[in-house]
Order: structure tokens, then C-alpha cells, then sequence
């Protein structure tokens, strides 16, 4: 029985604005069979920009006007690559991605937005910051306020530069002043009426004007302007200057003043290629930048790629005239203008929440696909085996949990071989070649993210733990590979991907690619066999001492926020700062770690359980300072709302903890991937270790002692 439809074409948004999200969302309802559809954006949540001068004025929390593209991409069944597009090859189809590399592609589709010609004002870059993109501003702005405020100028007379005017007045109150300074008329775009009210509004906050002014420098403590006069300013926020990016005019696309020329289908000179956005420029009907063209070319933007990529025809974007805009007037108030007419007051704000938060919840309420239906009659056991319809993990939260494992290896009979200095139950086995010694060691997991070349390097280093643990050099890795059903050109991207990932773990950790295997199957998953290099003796669990320090060198919670990712229940932001993480070498951090008593790597069995390995194979007890366990961005507010991996049940069950067991505890069964170093250390040794350990990039933490006793652990 055909379980899915193998893929055969790659579709790629460059960019994640506003018609592309809302494109994911529809995409997500009623996806195209055999497409791959990847997103590329440098930040893990896109903010809505329609509620930016509410937030700036303190009406809405920074979360609330993000659009979480980590929760959308996954909704949508997408790839989401983070990093900034600065390069499209129109014969080679691909797009490069900074950081990352190039990302082919069949059918591409580009909203990437304007950025800001700022930086070109000299001083700006040291002293300024520009209002788009919205994290840096936002972050500075709310630590401004935390400072006590002071005066700020608004660099740009335009709208945007008025709203924000507007609503930093609001914010701040009587703790500061804000100056508008425009090269030209401000409002000059606005009609007669508008212009007169929202002047008024200025004179109404205590807006100081600078017009027909032209900036000579912006400095520390004010902007400096070309008639010698000084415009006070602890801050300066540009909101003018909005261009397209450099890179389009280097992709051959054609261009209207810097911007992508599309057609009626919103389709570029590339047939292959399409557009949307503040990017484009719609030859047949130019209108001005604005969300609301975005957000009502979405559908027609789907129908069209899905017609590029084989199914159905395309239809023609008809974008309307006039359209409502409703201003901010920094307090809970707003002003209508359709054709230079509309009232003004809070209940035009009302709407105007009204219309934001209904766009918004498009984006919040993102609910998983249910998957294939139970059948009515199934065998005791599957139903709780199905864990309540929740999926299976990715990553080390689907191992094989640590009981049945134990109990099918006390089974196996052990066998000799002059060459096998030990077997199963450390990290890896010591192989005697001669005057070598060398470790060897496998690992094999299930993809936990779409992207094939993160997940490979990520894997890569997670299977790299166990060599650096037994303090070895890592030396050559075997690959076993299964790729899920598609047609051979995807097979080739894929496979160019995943081996791009391990190579480059690989080579960074001083190992090399010596061969491998691979097959196609029901899903994507890679398993790696490696050897190491012992210079010295094996750093084993064994030899943990009465006294010693236990270090952790990284967090808990991978396990718990892969798992809630799976079920669109994390914060995207936390997922990346998560990945991050998990991309980043153990090198530095394993050799800094010469000298312990005992050591092991935390991965599927949780720190519960890899602790209590170390200390059933060192004869002593431990404590353990659940205050002092460390723990990723979110981690454990995701296991009080109940989210945990698939293991995390059968780890606690594992996990020798003796006494009573608080809920903060959850977070020491949780499977890691990719996770950190567990060591006992010389009380003695722990402050230089720390040291170090923090040098090389780690998040080392001090998290309990060996005591006497036995193989158990108190919690304290």
C-alpha cells in the first residue's frame, strides 16, 4: 500500500514577509503533493508590522506581534533555513544563503521586503538604530525605558516616522522629548486634511519639527545637522531612507528602480521565478508599499506557484485602488483614511485592533493535522503505545528507552576477542591494534528537522560524543543513510545536503568521511559508525570518587522542545536559539575536560539515567541541586505544561532517584541530543575547569557531588 507520495520538485520562498506566511498557513490546510517546500528567512519569528507603533507605545507585548515562523514552517510541512538570501543564480537555480550555502530550487517565490539606507548617515551605524528590522529596535527601546528614557529624534517625516514619533511620546510621558527631523516636508504624501490632523497630533505630544533639514552627524548625545544646529538625542530611530535590497540587481531579474518587476501573475522575467511584497514592483497596476496589496495577493500567489509546479492555471492579481489605512496616534487611538477621508478617535483604534489581532490569530491558532485514524479495533496496549496520537520523536527521543535495552542485552552472550579490550556499557568500546588504540562507537537517529544538512551536522556531533568522552581523537565515520521516496534529481540535492552536514562536522572535529551506505525508506534517518584515536587512557563512567564535583557542560531540554516543536507548542525563538546550540562543535569543550575522574556524554537516557550509569560503574552515590541544573530557553516551562519527549516517561521509570521527587525534576529525564558532558571532578580542579570550560564556549554549572552509598540519587 502506497503510505506517501514520493516528492519530485523544490519549491523555495526567499523571505519570509507577510504573503509569504499567510501562503505557509494555506499551504499547511492543502499542501501539493511531491513539492518540498523550503523557507528562508534570517529570523525565527517574523513581526507583523501593522502593530509595531502600538508595541512601541506600550499596547501590545513584543510576542504578540510575532509571527512564528519555526511554528509555521512546521505547520506547512517547510524546511526553514535561517540565514539572510544575498545571492540568486537564475541558470543555475539556486539561491545562496549567507552562512549556510546554496539552496536549489525548481519554482522560487521572493518577499523579502525594503531595508534602509541609515547605515549611509555618518555616525548613524554607532549611534542609531533603524526601526526596521523591528528586534534590534525593540530590544534597544525597552532598555532604554528601563534606563529612565531620555530624548530621542525620529529621523524620517513620513508615516511611519509620525507613528513612532507618536507613540514614543506616548511611552515616554515626562521622562524625555521626541524630535521629528525630515530632509523635506513631514506628511508631504498625506492629503491636505490628514496632514493638518496629524500635525495637530504632533503639537498634542510635544513633537518638536525639523523640516527642510538636512543631517550633518549623528552623535552619542544628539543629531548634529548641516546648519550647526543640535537636536537633543540619548536615542535616534531611523524610520526613513526604505530601499530594496542590493543584492536583486546582481540576480539578472528585471528591475524598476531597484525593484522586481512582476507581471499580472506576480510572476518575474524568470518564468521560474515569482514576487511579492514592499520588493516588487507590479508593472500592469504599480501601487504604493503597503501590507494590504501583500496580504490580498496570497491566494493568488498559491494558486500560481501550484501552477508552476503543475497543478491548475494561474490567475491574474487585481489589486484594488484605495485601500483603509488606520493610523496610530500613539494612545489607544487611531485615524482612518480611505481616499483622504475618515473619522478619528478610540473607536477607530478598536478597529484597527480589532483588524490586526483577527490577522494575527490566523497565525496563533495553528492547530497540528491530525494524522492516520486509529482503526475501531486494535490490540490492547496500541492506543497507549500511540501515546494519546502524539508522534514519535525525533532525535534521541526515539531511542529504545534504557529498561528493555538492559534487559535484552543481560541476554547476549559475551564474547572474546584478543583484539576487544571492552564492550557494551561504556560510551564506546577500547579496540588493541598493535601499538594503537582505538575506540569505536555508533549512533543512528530519526530527522527532528526538515532541514537534511542541520540535522546531519547535528547528528554528526551528537555521534561524536561518545569518541570525545572516552577521550579519543576522532578518526573516520561510516555513514548509513535513508532518505525518504523522491525522484532521482531531489535523491541528488538531498544527498548533497546530508553529506555537506556531516563533512563539515566531520572535518571540524579533526575526522574524516570513509564510506557508507545508503537506501531509500519511509522517512529521512542517519546512523554513523566512528573510530577515535586513544593517546592516552580511555576516560571512562568508572572512577567517580566521594567528593567530587559534578559539572554539566551544557543545558537540559533539547529533548522537550524537539518534541514540542513536532506538536507546534514551542516558541520558535527558543527552537533556534536551541539549534544554535546544537550546531556548534564539542571539541574545545571535551579537551578542556583532561584530568576527570569519571566521564560520560547526556543523550537519549536522560541525565537521570547516564548519571546513574556512572554511578553504578563508580561504586557511590550522588546529589544532585535541582536548582542548580541548567536548562534551554523554555525548556521547563514546555514540561509543567505537560510536553515531553517520547522516552521521557520510561527514562523517569530508569532514572535511580530515590525520595521524593519534585516536578522540577522532569527536566533530568529529558533525552538529549547533541547534548553536553557529564564529569566528576576534583573539588580542587573545579574552578579552573569552569574557567576554561566557559572560554571554549560551553555553559558549564556545578549541579551536585559524588557522596558514599549506593548507585543512587538524592535531590536536594
Amino acid at each position: 500500500m502506497l503510505t506517501s507520495l514520493p516528492d519530485t520538485r523544490d519549491l523555495v520562498f526567499v523571505g519570509g514577509g507577510h504573503a509569504h506566511a499567510l501562503v505557509l498557513r494555506m499551504w499547511g490546510m492543502n499542501p501539493l503533493p511531491g513539492v518540498r517546500l523550503t523557507v528562508i528567512d534570517p529570523q525565527a519569528a517574523a513581526p507583523y508590522t501593522g502593530m509595531l507603533p502600538g508595541h512601541i507605545a506600550g499596547h501590545y507585548s513584543r510576542e504578540e506581534l510575532d509571527i512564528d515562523l519555526v511554528r509555521l514552517a512546521r505547520f506547512a510541512g517547510a524546511r526553514l533555513i535561517q540565514g539572510r538570501a544575498v545571492a540568486m543564480d537564475l541558470s543555475e537555480q539556486v539561491v545562496t544563503v549567507e552562512g549556510y550555502g546554496a539552496v536549489p530550487y525548481d519554482v522560487a517565490s521572493v518577499d523579502v521586503g525594503i531595508t534602509s539606507d541609515m547605515p549611509a548617515i555618518p555616525g548613524f551605524s554607532e549611534h542609531g538604530v533603524a526601526a526596521k528590522p523591528l528586534g534590534r529596535y525593540s530590544a534597544e527601546w525597552a532598555d532604554f525605558l528601563e534606563r529612565g528614557g531620555g530624548d530621542v529624534a525620529v529621523i524620517g517625516g513620513g508615516l511611519a516616522g509620525v507613528e513612532l514619533s507618536m507613540a514614543m511620546s506616548h511611552a515616554l510621558g515626562s521622562r524625555g522629548r521626541v524630535s521629528l527631523i525630515e530632509r523635506g516636508a513631514v506628511l508631504a504624501e498625506q492629503s491636505d486634511r490628514h496632514q493638518r490632523i496629524l500635525r495637530k497630533e504632533l503639537e498634542r505630544w510635544g513633537v518638536a519639527l525639523h523640516e527642510q533639514a538636512n543631517i550633518a552627524q549623528v552623535q552619542s548625545d544628539c543629531v548634529l545637522l548641516d546648519d550647526d544646529t543640535r537636536v537633543p538625542a540619548d536615542m535616534t530611530v531611523g524610520a526613513a531612507g526604505a530601499r530594496p535590497h542590493d543584492w536583486l540587481a546582481q540576480t539578472g531579474l528585471a528591475l524598476e528602480r531597484g525593484f522586481i518587476r512582476v507581471d499580472a501573475h506576480l510572476r518575474t522575467s524568470n518564468p521560474n521565478v515569482y514576487a511579492c511584497g514592499d520588493c516588487c514592483h507590479q508593472d500592469p497596476s504599480p501601487r504604493p508599499k503597503a501590507g494590504v496589496y501583500a496580504v490580498r495577493a496570497a491566494p493568488i500567489l498559491l494558486n500560481n506557484l501550484k501552477a508552476a509546479l503543475g497543478a491548475g492555471q494561474v490567475k491574474a492579481f487585481r489589486p484594488q485602488k484605495t485601500f483603509l489605512k488606520l493610523i496610530s496616534l500613539g494612545d489607544k487611538r487611531a485615524l482612518a483614511d480611505k481616499g483622504g477621508f475618515g473619522p478619528q478617535g478610540a473607536l477607530m483604534w478598536k478597529w484597527k485592533d480589532h483588524i490586526d489581532q483577527k490577522f494575527m490569530n490566523m497565525f496563533r491558532d495553528l492547530k497540528r493535522m491530525a494524522g492516520p485514524a486509529v482503526p475501531a479495533q486494535v490490540a490492547d496496549g496500541v492506543r497507549e503505545e500511540l501515546g494519546g496520537g502524539k508522534p514519535l520523536c525525533g532525535g534521541c527521543g526515539a531511542k529504545v528507552a534504557a529498561g528493555p535495552l538492559r534487559a535484552a542485552l543481560a541476554n547476549v552472550t559475551p564474547t572474546s576477542h584478543p583484539d576487544l579490550v571492552t564492550g557494551p556499557g561504556d560510551d564506546a568500546a577500547i579496540v588493541q591494534m598493535g601499538e594503537v588504540t582505538q575506540v569505536i562507537t555508533t549512533d543512528h537517529l530519526r530527522a527532528f528537522w526538515e532541514d537534511p544538512k542541520v540535522f546531519a551536522r547535528i547528528t554528526t556531533i551528537h555521534a561524536l560524543g561518545d569518541i570525545f568522552a572516552m577521550g579519543a581523537r576522532p578518526q573516520t565515520a561510516l555513514v548509513n543513510l535513508t532518505l525518504p521516496r523522491m525522484s532521482p534529481r531531489l535523491q541528488e540535492r538531498r544527498l548533497a545536503e546530508v553529506m555537506e552536514g556531516i563533512t563539515g562536522a566531520l572535518a571540524e572535529c579533526g575526522a574524516a568521511l570513509a564510506g557508507g551506505h545508503t537506501t531509500l525508506g519511509a522517512e529521512l534517518s542517519l546512523g554513523l559508525t566512528l573510530t577515535g584515536i586513544l593517546d592516552g587512557p580511555a576516560r571512562t563512567k568508572a572512577g567517580a570518587q566521594v567528593g567530587d564535583a559534578l559539572i554539566l557542560t551544557r543545558p537540559l531540554g533539547s529533548g522537550v522542545i524537539m518534541a514540542a516543536e513536532m506538536q507546534l507548542a514551542a516558541d520558535g525563538r527558543d527552537v533556534a536559539a536551541l539549534l544554535r546550540a546544537q550546531v556548534e562543535p564539542r571539541t574545545a569543550e571535551a579537551n578542556a575536560l583532561h584530568g576527570v575522574h569519571a566521564l560520560t556524554d547526556v543523550t537519549g537516557f536522560g541525565l537521570g539515567g547516564h548519571l546513574g550509569e556512572m554511578l553504578e560503574a563508580s561504586r557511590c552515590g550522588a546529589v544532585i541541586d535541582l536548582s542548580a541544573v541548567p536548562a534551554y530557553s523554555g525548556a521547563r516551562e514546555l514540561l509543567a505544561r505537560g510536553q515531553k519527549s517520547s522516552l521521557h516517561d520510561l527514562n523517569r521509570t530508569a532514572a535511580p532517584i530515590d525520595g521524593l521527587i519534585p516536578p522540577e525534576a522532569e527536566i533530568l529525564y529529558d533525552p538529549q541530543t547533541a547534548g553536553g558532558f557529564l564529569a566528576a571532578v576534583p573539588q580542587s580542579d573545579v574552578p579552573a575547569l569552569i574557567a576554561v570550560l566557559k572560554a571554549t564556549g560551553a555553559q558549564p554549572a556545578v549541579i551536585g557531588e559524588c557522596v558514599a552509598g549506593p548507585a543512587r540519587i538524592t535531590l536536594r
